[in-house]
């Protein structure tokens, strides 16, 4: 292996490690500004949370795992639901607990099954679904109603979709052609052969990352509208 093989490695598990660092930092940050909006004064972890949280994990780790291709993008993007435990964990106890599910799915699914995509794929779930659970848990925490957390779902949905695209576009796609010394046209040819209308970088987010952030935040979204009231009482009852 070269040395700029080894440095270009290195410096995507820093950048991967610094972005993943400050997620958890930026829910502390959010969860703080939301206790003090409504006057919480539960403890943002405890004992029995964090063995929620890691219940969760291990559900969210079996749902990364279990990922399926989908028809209108190329066979390394993957449609899975392993953000479901999270959003459950963010609405019941705060966007620190939906993040740390999500960080934790991460750890144990390199710990049960390498990575295949340079740990590209790990990031862009990681950094893709904290945005959604960030974004959902954060405005359900300002006003816990029921329109709210449709309100919550839906903001998540779109700012998934959006940052998602960009992100993407921007670093992902780069990143994951120099680890794998694959040019960017290739990888927009693996998507012009599914659909005619990719023939760039834009089109591809737009037809191909889009559409699959958009269906894995309404599916996810709908699920915890129809079982979030009925595990509230449970998770709430062993959170203090």
């Amino acid at each position: 292996m070269s040395w700029s093989v080894i440095v270009e490695n290195v410096t995507f598990a820093l950048v991967s490690l610094a972005i993943m660092a400050a997620s958890i930092a930026a829910a502390v940050l959010f969860e703080r500004a939301a206790r003090r909006r409504t006057g919480g004064t539960e403890r943002i972890l405890s004992t029995r949370k964090m063995a929620v949280i890691g219940l969760f994990s291990a559900i969210a780790v079996i749902l990364f795992i279990l990922d399926f291709p989908v028809f209108f993008a190329p066979f390394f993007y993957k449609m899975d639901l392993s953000e479901l435990p999270a959003l459950i964990a963010g609405f019941a106890y705060g966007p620190v607990a939906g993040v740390l599910v999500e960080f934790f799915k991460i750890l144990l699914k390199l710990a049960f099954k390498a990575s295949s995509t340079a740990l590209v794929g790990e990031l862009a779930n990681f950094v893709i679904g904290v945005s959604f659970i960030l974004t959902a848990t954060v405005l359900y925490h300002f006003k816990k109603t029921k329109r709210r957390a449709i309100l919550s779902c839906v903001a998540g949905t779109l700012v998934m979709t959006v940052f998602g695209s960009v992100f993407n576009a921007v670093y992902l796609l780069p990143a994951f052609s120099n680890l794998f010394h694959m040019p960017l046209e290739e990888i927009i040819a693996l998507g012009t052969k599914i659909n005619g209308g990719i023939t760039d970088i834009t089109t591809f987010v737009i037809l191909a990352v889009a559409p699959l952030n958009l269906l894995k935040g309404a599916a996810v979204s709908l699920i915890t509208i129809l079982v979030y009231k009925k595990l509230s009482p449970i998770l709430k009852a062993h959170s203090a």
